[in-house]
């Protein structure tokens, strides 16, 4: 009961709390991402747009930025 106690406070934990400064997040995201749905050559661009914002922000670590290309 006590685990699934601390289950259910860790995930509403996460599901309340907004990020601490939304225009910086916007910032390193970007809107490029908005309406991309991966099926041309230009969405291609606005995905590989937006990671190169989180990783240069280092939202992702390098070994994920790294896989992004992995397989092209």
């Amino acid at each position: 009961m006590e685990r699934q106690n601390n289950l259910t406070l860790a995930l509403t934990a996460c599901g309340t709390s907004a990020p601490a400064n939304v225009d910086g997040l916007r910032r390193v995201v970007g809107t490029d991402l908005v309406g991309a749905r991966g099926a041309t050559p230009a969405d291609q661009r606005k995905i590989d747009r937006t990671v190169v914002g989180l990783c240069a922000g280092g939202v992702w670590r390098n070994a994920e930025c790294v896989r992004h290309g992995e397989g092209r």
